[in-house]
C-alpha cells in the first residue's frame, strides 16, 4: 500500500491511497494526522509540502503516526520548503522577499478556514525531527527518479518558477525508512 498524504487535487492513480482534508473524488479519507490503517500495513508514505502546516511538536506526533502505519523498512518520502536554498537565492539579490512568501508563509483554504505554514526546515532540522520519530537513513531524493515524477507537485518547486532544467530547487526532498 502506498499513501499520498496531503495530496489535494493531485491523483497518482489507483495504486495509491489518497488522503487530504479537501473534497476530491479520489480521496480515501480526510485526516492525515490519524490514519485509518493497521500498524505496519503500508509500504510507502509520501507527503509533499504539508508538514510545514504543523508546528514542530505537532509534526513530531504526526510523523510518529505515519511511522506507525509503515511496515518495518517502509519508506517515508517527504518534501518541504527548503529554507537554506531560499536563503542562498535571496542573498544573491536576484529575487525580492515577495518571491519567498508563499513557500515560507503559505496559506490555503481547508474547509471553512485558512491554514498557514507554521515552521520551516533545513536538512539538519528535518533529519532531526525524522530521527526523533523513528526514521533512519535520511537522504535527499531526486523527484525525477520517483514513480510520481510525471505529476507536478511542490517537490518540483524551482526559482525561476517552473524552470526545472536551469532553476534552483527550493524544495527539500528527503527519503528515509522506518527503523526495523
Amino acid at each position: 500500500m502506498k499513501l499520498h498524504l496531503g495530496c489535494g487535487k493531485r491523483n497518482f492513480g489507483s495504486d495509491w491511497t489518497h488522503i487530504d482534508g479537501g473534497n476530491f473524488d479520489h480521496l480515501h479519507s480526510h485526516d492525515i494526522t490519524k490514519l485509518p490503517f493497521k500498524e505496519a500495513s503500508c509500504d510507502l508514505v509520501y507527503a509533499s509540502h504539508v508538514l510545514e502546516y504543523f508546528d514542530r511538536q505537532e509534526a513530531l506526533e504526526i510523523l510518529k503516526e505515519w511511522n506507525r502505519v509503515l511496515k518495518p523498512q517502509g519508506t517515508l518520502r517527504i518534501a518541504v520548503p527548503d529554507f537554506k536554498s531560499m536563503c542562498e537565492i535571496y542573498s544573491k539579490g536576484e529575487y525580492s522577499l515577495d518571491s519567498f512568501l508563499g513557500p515560507l508563509y503559505g496559506k490555503m483554504d481547508m474547509g471553512d478556514k485558512k491554514i498557514y505554514h507554521k515552521t520551516v526546515y533545513d536538512e539538519a532540522s528535518l533529519s532531526k525531527v525524522l530521527s526523533n520519530s523513528g526514521f533512519v537513513n535520511m537522504r535527499r531524493y531526486n523527484w525525477r527518479d520517483t514513480e510520481h515524477s510525471h505529476i507536478d507537485d511542490h517537490s518540483q518547486a524551482y526559482l525561476p518558477h517552473m524552470d526545472k532544467d536551469k532553476g534552483q530547487l527550493i524544495s527539500l526532498n528527503i527519503e528515509c525508512i522506518k527503523k526495523a
